[in-house]
């Protein structure tokens, strides 16, 4: 009986060896395509400034910018090239010079897409509650999305990126639990799904209080004075792609200690209907667990921190 028990302890030791050594060999291979993923997107920002500077003199400054930013500064760096890119008269420019900078930017998009798909299937391995408890992943960085708007044709008369100044709120209950919402891009192309703040954007003339406060009660049915917030407390600067449009997001997060925790979602619009699907509140340690997509990504550690100590009035970026 004993030898049986032995025998069945070793086994399940054995497939969890086994199983332990695919995931760390697995993610050694994923952490490899994402840096090389890195090194073509790099290639490819390089390839499309030689090209911006000989195309125009106004991108010269934007591109060495661009190339002497820190990554967390980079993204931007690099959408101030694309802007004076898209302002671009290019029927003025040699022909050999505009077909080569319409080919960079093709295969800088090709980059940007083959570099972020690496970034989401490696993330999506990390969050796995097996690799982050046996610590799989050792001492690698945790790789980032690279968000940059994609060429626009100027003769189409879009804007490559549309500004999009937002107020959201950090809804805190009295279990230290913050509401979030789930939901997507409308349908069609609504598969891929993520846990958002409730917030929206600014309207014209609006105070970010006030955009806070009106956004609030639209969405949740919870209303407050604008003195009832704290902040300011986070900038989040990001640019994004919603229903086909790319955004240059500035997103300003408050928060809200309350004692209510029915959600009234009567107050929707007829896009937050077709987008929203769902909504919940979340503890930190839930956050930090969680293999689920959240906005802002490190969301649990940073409320973590916010709640554990009294607001010094800074307001701190985020990623």
């Amino acid at each position: 009986m004993i030898y049986e028990v032995v025998a069945a302890g070793l086994a399940v030791l054995l497939i969890l060896g086994a199983r332990m050594v695919r995931l760390t060999s697995r993610l050694d291979r994923l952490h490899i395509r994402t840096d090389a993923a890195w090194a073509a997107l790099d290639a490819a920002l390089a390839r499309r400034a030689l090209l911006a500077r000989l195309a125009s003199s106004k991108a010269t400054e934007a591109t060495e910018s661009a190339e002497g930013a820190s990554r967390p500064d980079r993204e931007a760096a690099e959408n101030e090239v694309s802007r004076l890119l898209g302002e671009l008269d290019r029927t003025s420019l040699p022909g050999e010079i505009a077909t080569e900078l319409a080919d960079a930017e093709h295969r800088l998009v090709l980059a940007r897409r083959v570099h972020n798909d690496a970034v989401r299937d490696t993330l999506s391995l990390r969050r796995k509650r097996s690799v982050r408890w046996l610590r799989l992943a050792g001492t690698a960085p945790l790789p980032s999305y690279f968000e940059i708007a994609e060429p626009v044709a100027p003769e189409s008369g879009e804007q490559a990126l549309v500004p999009r100044a937002s107020a959201r709120i950090l809804l805190v209950d009295d279990r230290d639990r913050v509401l979030l919402f789930r939901g997507g891009n409308p349908p069609p192309n609504n598969a891929e799904q993520w846990w958002f703040t409730p917030g929206g954007g600014i309207e014209k003339g609006e105070a970010l209080t006030e955009a806070a406060v009106r956004e609030l009660a639209e969405e949740t049915g919870i209303r407050c004075s604008e003195t009832d917030l704290t902040g300011p407390v986070w900038l989040r600067r990001v640019t994004f792609c919603f229903d086909g449009r790319w955004h240059l997001g500035e997103e300003w997060f408050f928060l809200l200690r309350t004692k209510a925790n029915a959600i009234d979602t009567s107050g929707f619009t007829q896009l937050e209907n077709d987008t929203v699907t769902d909504h919940r509140w979340w503890t930190t340690k839930e956050l930090a667990d969680s293999d689920e997509l959240i906005y802002p990504p490190l969301l649990g550690p940073l409320l973590e921190d916010l709640l554990a100590t009294q607001w010094d009035g800074v307001v701190r970026p985020v990623r």
